[in-house]
């Protein structure tokens, strides 16, 4: 049998994995703060892009509503771009993810404001959203097989805890910097010009890791057993077909982890903005603040898991959710401590999700079908419940209903936690298939 005259490890025996964490996480950071960018300056530039003259809330509704219809583009980048990973390797997935994600993120930077091309500003918008949401998807599916494959056995819930890591790392570039603009440009100035900047930032620093992403190591075997003509290629729906229960496993553990992710990390500054008042520039101060908490968790949760298991992980996270979100956020305040309380405790239990979400997906799925079929039912579920929770929780407050949103996770992380508990099987101790 013929060799490729390049020398590698062997597939699945990473020489270094501390570079695959680099590979993985640094491609991660970049997608994760182009991403976010657009919700932590959300408020600032709704009313450059969309007509000011209707009134109240609507300008923010309309952004937010873009911000959804980007997370719908995830589903179709997670059954994509994971068929792509399946039959070509993760290593090429995660370097066409990264390009795509810094061209989105360069599209939002240069997008005109409504004043002056009027309604092509939103449809560049959208474009932009709908580039970097296809991107994310993408990442979602290459990255976290990648990483969970790249991990010795009896530490795949550390590898998996890198995918939150590295997420909250572009949260906090992305959340620093536009306090650091907030708190020194003033409104005029932050209106005008300053919220592109972190956009125009998030593209260059694309092409780092871009650069990055060249020297890891392909993990899936069967891809290159695909290349090689040895394997018949998976068709695009196999995942689904093989394996139903997996799929909509996935499903019902992601419903509850992704409202509770984007309302705690991304949409409670905007949240005490528009029900309490909260100043701007504290509220990203908080979230920065809390992320860093957030992210200094996620690994001491991983090892956790490994050792006493996925199951209580997120049981644990899921009975935390049914409970806490009434009465946190009908407490919340406009004082500094109020809100840092609130996101602090609701981190430490969404941690127990976060840590292991790519490890008990990846743990589901063979590596013929591991990628699709892990990014493509998260993505969906992502895309219905964690997508829309920013615009459901606005819409709610616009109707004068915002104290129904607490009721509506809650009843949400009830439907997870009844899977954890009868439907998931324990997988931390079982090889990957």
């Amino acid at each position: 049998m013929a060799t490729s005259p390049v020398a590698h490890s062997p597939v699945g025996i990473p020489k270094s994995r501390v570079r695959q964490l680099m590979a993985a996480s640094i491609g991660n950071v970049v997608e994760w703060y182009d991403w976010y960018a657009y919700t932590a300056l959300a408020t600032v530039f709704s009313v450059q892009v969309f007509p000011k003259d209707a009134g109240g809330l609507v300008p923010l509704l309309s952004t937010y509503g873009v911000f959804a219809v980007g997370f719908f583009m995830r589903p179709l980048g997670g059954l994509l771009v994971g068929a792509f990973a399946d039959r070509f390797g993760r290593k090429a997935a995660m370097t066409f993810t990264i390009v795509l994600m810094g061209g989105g993120s360069l599209l939002v930077g240069v997008t005109p404001t409504y004043e002056a091309v009027g309604l092509l500003a939103p449809v560049l918008l959208t474009l932009a959203r709908l580039i970097q949401g296809l991107s994310v998807g993408g990442e979602f599916a290459a990255a976290t097989t990648f990483l969970v494959e790249s991990a010795p056995r009896g530490r795949r819930g550390l590898f998996s805890s890198f995918q939150y890591v590295s997420t909250t790392i572009g949260q906090l570039l992305a959340l620093g910097l536009s306090a650091l603009l907030a708190a020194n440009l003033d409104k005029a100035d932050l209106s005008s010009y300053g919220w592109r900047i972190p956009f125009i930032v998030g593209a260059v620093l694309s092409l780092v890791g871009l650069w990055i992403r060249k020297g890891a190591d392909e993990t899936s075997a069967v891809a290159e057993e695909i290349q090689r003509g040895e394997a018949k290629r998976p068709r695009l729906f196999e995942f689904l077909v093989g394996y139903p229960k997996e799929a909509a496993t996935i499903v019902g553990i992601t419903i509850a982890g992704t409202v509770a992710y984007y309302t705690w990390t991304t949409f409670l500054p905007t949240y005490a903005q528009i029900t309490v008042n909260f100043d701007v520039a504290e509220s990203l101060e908080i979230g920065t603040i809390s992320l860093f908490f957030f992210m200094v968790l996620q690994p001491l949760l991983g090892m956790l898991s490994d050792r006493v298991g996925r199951k209580p992980m997120l049981i644990t996270f899921g009975a935390a959710f049914v409970i806490l979100p009434v009465p946190l956020l009908s407490t919340l305040g406009n004082s500094f401590g109020s809100l840092l309380l609130v996101q602090l405790i609701g981190m430490v239990f969404l941690g127990c999700f976060t840590s292991i979400s790519a490890a008990v997906n990846s743990e589901l799925f063979p590596t013929r079908v591991r990628a699709a079929g892990a990014g493509f039912p998260y993505s969906l579920t992502v895309a219905i419940f964690g997508g829309t929770a920013p615009l459901i929780g606005t819409a709610l407050k616009d109707a004068g209903n915002v104290e129904v949103f607490p009721y509506y996770m809650s009843a949400l992380a009830l439907i997870s936690t009844l899977v954890y508990i009868f439907v998931l099987k324990e997988t931390k101790d079982q090889p990957l298939r």
